[in-house]
Formats: C-alpha cells, sequence, structure tokens
C-alpha cells in the first residue's frame, strides 16, 4: 500500500495534469530527513526502501514504509530523539517543497513505525553488515581467517506491564520502582566492528543460552572470540562441530601445565573431557552429538604496556598448529577484542540505546534493530574513510563520525548538483580521516564518575505513595504512607 491513487483533497494541487504534476509527485518523494537515503539506500536489497520511478503516476504518501524507515533513521542517529522532534522537521522539509501540509500531530507517525516490518528491519542489519564488512581495508591475521566476537550487555526499558511481563525487573527491586531490563547477546565483526546479529532475553537468562541462538549466523572457517565465560568444553566443542575455532581465556588455576603435549615456552597440547552435567540450554540431543573429548591449545602469555605492570592472559583455543597460528598472533587477536567493548559503549552511550523508549516488546525490538541498523551506517563511512586515506579504521573515532555525519547530511542535501554532492562526500571522507583519536596501546579507564548526583533518595516505593513531608529539607529526607 506504499502508492495509492491520489485522495480527493489532492486533486486541486495535481489538476490539470501536465508537467506541474511530474515535478509535484518528484519534490513530494525527495522529502526525507537530510535525504539520508541517499547516500545509503544503495546499501540496501529491499526495493521498498528506494524512491519510486520518476514517470510513477502514482503518490507517495507521508508516512509509506520507505519514508517511514528512513525517518526512523534519522531518528536514531539523532540519538533517539522524540518523536515530535521527527514529526516537525518533516514538516519543515515539506514546508520547504512546498507540496503538503503535515499534521502537526506524531500519532501517525508512531503508527507508521509499528506498521514496520520487523522482516524488513532484519534484513537491514544484514545488508548494512555485509555493506560495512566489503568497505573496511583487509587484516592479515590468523591466515586471514574471519574474526568475529561476541559479548553481553543488559538495557533499560520503559516500565509499562507489557514490558515488565516479557522482560521483568530484578527480584531485589520492589514492584513500581524498577525498570524492565532486556539482556542481549550481540555478535561483532571484529573487522569492521559492525553488528551481525543481536538474540535478546530477560535479565534471568545466561549470556551463553541467548548467545546459543546465534551459532546460525557462524560460518565454516571463522574464528571467534569470546570472553571467560567461553572458556570451556562445552562451547569449544559446538564450535568445532562448525568447523568454527575458539579463542577465550580461562582459568589459569584450570590449567595443569604438567600434561599435554609441549608445543613451545607455555604453549600446549591438552584433552577436554566432556563433563557429566548437561548445560540447561541444551537438549538432549545436542547435548548427546558432543563428542566425548577434544584437544585444545592452552597457552600463557604476557602483556608489556609501558607504564603499567607486566600482566599475564591464559588462554585456550582450538587452532592447535603453532606455525599456522602463533601464539603471538592469537594474543593479538585476543588484545583487540577489547575494541567491541567500545563497539558496545558506542551504542550505549554516544547513539543513547542504554535506555529503550518504547512501550511494547514488539516496539522495543524495532527500535533496537534501529540502533543496530545506525550504527552499521556509521561503521560503514568509517571505513570508506579508512580505506581511502590508508588510515586504522580503530583510530577514527566514533562520535566524530556521527558529528560529522549529520552536518555533512544535511549540506548534502542542499546540494543542487551531483558534482557538489560527491566533493561534499570526499570532504567528509576526509574530515573523519583527519580526525583520529591518540594512539594509546593498553590504556584503562576506571568506571567512576567524578560528578556527584544531587542527593535525592531513591525511590524505592511507587511513586503515588510517596509524599512531601512539607519541610524545606523536603527534598533530602522525603517521607513515605
Amino acid at each position: 500500500m506504499d502508492n495509492t491513487p491520489c485522495f480527493p483533497q489532492w486533486l486541486y494541487r495535481l489538476a490539470p495534469m501536465d508537467r506541474r504534476t511530474a515535478k509535484l509527485l518528484t519534490h513530494l518523494r525527495q522529502c526525507t530527513l537530510s535525504q539520508v537515503e541517499s547516500r545509503f539506500g544503495a546499501r540496501f536489497a529491499e526495493p521498498v526502501l528506494r524512491p519510486p520511478p520518476p514517470d510513477d503516476p502514482h503518490r507517495e504518501r507521508p508516512y509509506s514504509t520507505r519514508r517511514t524507515f528512513w525517518c526512523f533513521l534519522w531518528q536514531m542517529l539523532n540519538q533517539n530523539t522524540s518523536c515530535r522532534e521527527v514529526v516537525r522537521q518533516l514538516q519543515a522539509v515539506f514546508a520547504l517543497h512546498g507540496v503538503h501540509k503535515l499534521d502537526s500531530a506524531n500519532s501517525g507517525y508512531c503508527q507508521a513505525r509499528a506498521r514496520l516490518p520487523v522482516r524488513l528491519l532484519e534484513q537491514g542489519l544484514r545488508d548494512t553488515a555485509v555493506a560495512a564488512e566489503a568497505a573496511t581495508p583487509e587484516r592479515r591475521l590468523l591466515q586471514g581467517r574471519p574474526l568475529k566476537a561476541s559479548d553481553g550487555s543488559t538495557v533499560v526499558l520503559a516500565d509499562t506491564p507489557q514490558n515488565q511481563e516479557k522482560y521483568p525487573q530484578q527480584k531485589a527491586q520492589k514492584r513500581g520502582c524498577g525498570f524492565p531490563i532486556m539482556r542481549l547477546s550481540v555478535l561483532f565483526s571484529l573487522q569492521s566492528g559492525a553488528v551481525l546479529q543481536v538474540a535478546t532475553g530477560n535479565y534471568r537468562q545466561h549470556e551463553l543460552q541467548l548467545f546459543h541462538t546465534l551459532h546460525d549466523q557462524l560460518e565454516p572457517g571463522d574464528i571467534l572470540l569470546y570472553d571467560r565465560a567461553g572458556g570451556h568444553y562445552v562451547l569449544a566443542a559446538q564450535l568445532l562441530q562448525k568447523n568454527v575455532d575458539l579463542i577465550s581465556p580461562v582459568l589459569h588455576r584450570l590449567s595443569d601445565w604438567r600434561r599435554g603435549k609441549r608445543l613451545g615456552k607455555r604453549d600446549r597440547l591438552v584433552v577436554w573431557k566432556k563433563g557429566p552435567n548437561k548445560p540447561a540450554y541444551l537438549t538432549e540431543e545436542e547435548w548427546a552429538a558432543l563428542p566425548a573429548e577434544i584437544t585444545a591449545r592452552v597457552l600463557k602469555i604476557k602483556i608489556h604496556c609501558p607504564g603499567c605492570r607486566t600482566q599475564e592472559l591464559t588462554l585456550v583455543t582450538t587452532l592447535l598448529d603453532p606455525k599456522l597460528y602463533p601464539a603471538e598472533e592469537i594474543a593479538a587477536a585476543y588484545l583487540r577484542r577489547w575494541r567491541l567493548e567500545l563497539c558496545l559503549d558506542d551504542l550505549q552511550t554516544t547513539l543513547g540505546m542504554e535506555t529503550l523508549r518504547c512501550l511494547s516488546p514488539a516496539m522495543v525490538k524495532k527500535e533496537l534493530l534501529g540502533f543496530m541498523i545506525a550504527h552499521n551506517l556509521l561503521r560503514w563511512v568509517m571505513a570508506q574513510a579508512a580505506r581511502e586515506h590508508s588510515v586504522d579504521i580503530y583510530r577514527i573515532s566514533f562520535t566524530g563520525s556521527m558529528d560529522a555525519f549529520r552536518h555533512f547530511a544535511t549540506a548534502m542535501a542542499q546540494a543542487k548538483t551531483a558534482k557538489t554532492r560527491k566533493h561534499i562526500r570526499a570532504e567528509l571522507l576526509r574530515t573523519l580521516a583527519d580526525d583520529l583519536v591518540p594512539e594509546r596501546p593498553g590504556r584503562r579507564e576506571p568506571r567512576a564518575v567524578k560528578r556527584r548526583r544531587k542527593p535525592y533518595h531513591l525511590l524505592n516505593k511507587p511513586r503515588h505513595q510517596y509524599r512531601e513531608n512539607g519541610q524545606r529539607s523536603h527534598c533530602l529526607s522525603g517521607s513515605y504512607n
């Protein structure tokens, strides 16, 4: 229903059917926020996201699937701004072209967002991940095999009965005082930093239980980097069944350096045997299909950082050949995994995904996918800048890329000719390549804040039960009934 015949109230604008009609329809189809699709539209395989041909006689509704998708993406690129601001921006663009007077209420846009198919957003996530991977300069590490990493996190949702039912809050919190919490397991590409896939669950589900649903996204020949939670027999055996290798830390006390085959200094082959207890997230058939034992490689590396005490890290991997996969390259690949922690920080802090605003689980999923698509598109722009100007993609600032793209996209939308738009694009990539973060190997930042919060009491009862006591110090000592 994207293209429908003209409504009667449009007849006075479109009659008589002459050249003015075609020009009017062309202007209307161009009315999107900063025309983001002119920069990103070719990255998507779905035809519905591309503007209709100029000779199409049908009009496009103000909140068609195409326009709603790009407005939704613009909203995510602007740190999840309000729906009202999206409508105001769209009103301004429509007024600029003088083609239609848009209703000032945001109900139409919210309903259009609810009609966006989840399938469309999931396909958009895959398309943008492929685009970012293709644009990223190749890295010669571990025989050039694809490196993927997974990490988990949580996001806070709006406190509604629907969200509470599917994503309940922590048990220690009283009802009406906490927020629903969604747990995420995100699969990244280590080369580009793009999100490949995401699995969601409630706060009480383990991260490995969610990652178990992402195994189909791994392809034969991949190398997965996981944190300490993945350094065990079950995950390694499951990945070997898919011809995927694992690199993960393991507790030093669990490694017996007196057994196994010695490959080098602090480098050994060991045998991991299948335990007696089945994990809860595996079925009986999956557990029975795992082999009785597997061979793994355990190595200990030293991390030297200027100004810091030398640290030791014990890794386990299924890359058994020390000549094809030297210990130094395995260590270098795992240490780069820290960049994926920063990718999650870019999503949650920079883009604003830490708190999702939608009121229902269905819309929460769409909002989450919208953030992931916006993140991948920015990674694609960063990859282009790294390739064209021969700089390290890891040193390009994500925050700077987001700010620069928003301003350059506005200028690109106002450009009159294709030559001008091409010049603006080249200037954008040059700006990103010049604005590099300093080289800071081994840099660690404590999770602490300097600014103190105001000394208000925590809301440990439902808000309607909270009552000010009428004293001058009520801000500091509220009373409860």
